[in-house]
């Protein structure tokens, strides 16, 4: 999403988004390649630079969460038992 909405728009390459953001690098890279989740500050940060509010970047944070969690738990829920189902719960 920030790759897609926010850097390539922008024409920023990953170091000037980073040097932009007050972040290093490799911290906005992990960021982009789903290694590391969104905090509240970056959320500040990348509100300040690309717009919108902290709330709005954390918003979407949360909706992809839910997402991947679900998705992780659809899986498990059809291939085990009530039981395993229960542990997981």
């Amino acid at each position: 999403m920030i790759r897609r909405q926010c850097l390539e728009p922008t024409g920023l390459t990953i170091p000037q988004a980073a040097q932009n953001l007050g972040i290093t690098r490799q911290s906005l890279t992990e960021l982009l390649n789903e290694r590391k989740g969104l905090s509240p500050e970056m959320a500040s940060r990348l509100a300040e630079v690309f717009g919108s509010t902290a709330e709005t970047w954390l918003g979407m944070q949360m909706a992809y969460d839910q997402w991947q969690a679900h998705g992780v738990s659809s899986h498990e829920t059809r291939n085990s038992s009530a039981c395993d189902q229960a542990l997981v719960l």
